[in-house]
């Protein structure tokens, strides 16, 4: 989906092996392995892992450690130890504390070492108690400074601590989060986040600030990832411009936003950038005014993309999403939590965030929308840099729709469905798609934008 547009924070941890650029592993079709009959020759042979030593720990407790490598000793032949060590050495790195885990699998020795005994041996190497990082940023007609430091590992088992600071031309925003996994169950975790934001809004006139404090836990059930949050932010409004429309004007000010939200995902994509199996679904409930605050809401919205490889190495990918704004109490929805479409990443060929209700110019959002997409993913003609650099650019069709609106509440499920099927904005066209690596991908399109209304840019 288009959708997809991820870019991995300064301060997140890159990935442990290989190059960002190039090929994932997850892109070669790895053909069956030779030398059969040694391979048997290898599982048949019956072992015992009798020790497990971890070596190289500073700082860090090793009771973490046990549940992740306890798999290891339930391996009973060669190959079962290999692959059993391989995953060990996968979700300790996957802990974010280690820098480099190297294994070492040996024959068994002391006075209890059995003859088909083994002893594995993990090498680690912690990564420092501090790390910093410093960048410059470029975008929405601004440049910023971002100064980044992170606490890996504070109490010893797998903690983390985070202070991001970013000065800008504009604004200056600032996040501080702590970051606590369950032993044993990495996906389990929970964090608290204080921050400071201040976004500008061009397509709407806006400026908004929010200082805020939230928690989040997450927690897998079966397939499904779930995250709980609740949030409380103080949010300011203002004018971008001295142009900016009375409407906008008039939601200027300030509130306060106390919301309880729940997210569950089901993600079997092999690529979050540039799928080319797999489906996601994604569904966002927030409710806001129960736990106090001065903005009363319930919001729905949910995504679904599903992937398909065809013939000739191409790739069909078709989402759907869409969402929807109850306001409760008699206040009128806010400008800040209304939805918004239009752009590279929803609608193509229309201005970022440019379509739907507006006043002089400047674009109030809806409360109800959906939007869809079929794209056609092929390699380059004549396959150029086959097998190699020509890998990372993608031939691409798609064709876009969606609508966005307000309802009157008071009217019937009838009357809300006809008004989201008239006036559909849709688009087609081709071009080119370039991933870059797993944090983001560059699109260069033709666009041809259709069922434009009055106002759309």
């Amino acid at each position: 989906s288009s959708a997809n547009h991820h870019c991995r924070g300064a301060l997140d941890p890159l990935p442990m092996q290989g190059p960002e650029l190039g090929l994932q592993a997850d892109d070669m079709d790895l053909g069956e392995p030779e030398h059969e009959e040694k391979q048997e020759v290898l599982e048949n042979k019956d072992v015992v892992v009798q020790h497990v030593h971890i070596g190289g720990l500073g700082r860090t407790k090793e009771d973490i450690l046990t549940y992740e490598i306890a798999d290891v000793f339930r391996a009973k032949n060669l190959i079962d130890v290999m692959k059993k060590s391989h995953e060990a050495r996968q979700r300790l790195l996957r802990l974010g504390i280690f820098r480099n885990v190297e294994v070492v699998i040996d024959t068994a020795e002391g006075a209890d070492a059995l003859p088909n005994g083994l002893d594995v041996t993990f090498e680690v190497k912690e990564l420092r108690r501090m790390t910093g990082s410093y960048n410059t940023m470029v975008g929405n007609n601004e440049g910023s400074m971002v100064l980044g430091l992170k606490l890996p590992n504070v109490f010893g088992r797998a903690e983390k601590l985070t202070f991001q600071f970013s000065y800008g031309t504009k604004e200056t925003s600032y996040g501080l989060s702590f970051f606590k996994p369950q032993p044993g169950h990495f996906e389990r975790n929970f964090s608290i986040n204080l921050y400071k934001v201040t976004g500008q809004f061009p397509w709407s006139s806006l400026r908004e600030t929010d200082r805020g404090v939230s928690t989040e836990f997450s927690f897998p059930i079966w397939r499904t990832n779930h995250t709980l949050k609740w949030e409380g932010v103080w949010r300011e409004l203002g004018c971008l411009a001295r142009t900016s429309s009375f409407a906008v004007r008039e939601e200027s000010g300030h509130s306060l936003k106390s919301s309880l939200s729940h997210t569950m995902v089901i993600d079997t994509r092999n690529s979050t950038i540039l799928p080319r199996k797999g489906a996601l679904l994604k569904i966002n409930q927030e409710l806001a005014g129960y736990t106090g605050g001065d903005v009363s809401f319930l919001k729905e919205d949910f995504e679904i993309q599903l992937n398909k490889t065809l013939f000739w190495d191409s790739v069909l990918s078709t989402s759907l999403w869409g969402g929807m704004l109850l306001p409760l109490g008699d206040k009128p929805s806010s400008i800040a939590d209304r939805f918004y479409l239009g752009g590279p990443t929803s609608v193509r060929g229309f201005s970022m965030y440019s379509i739907g209700p507006q006043s002089e110019g400047d674009y109030l959002g809806g409360e109800v929308y959906w939007a869809g997409g079929l794209h056609l993913y092929t390699p380059l003609p004549f396959r150029p840099g086959r097998g190699s650099f020509g890998e990372l650019f993608r031939t691409h069709f798609f064709l876009n729709a969606g609508n966005l609106c307000n309802l009157n509440y008071g009217e019937g499920p009838r009357a809300h469905l006809s008004k989201l099927a008239e006036c559909i904005r849709w688009s087609y066209g081709a071009g080119i798609v370039l991933r870059l690596g797993n944090i983001a991908r560059l699109e260069l399109n033709y666009c041809i934008p259709m069922g434009v209304r009055s106002g759309d840019r």
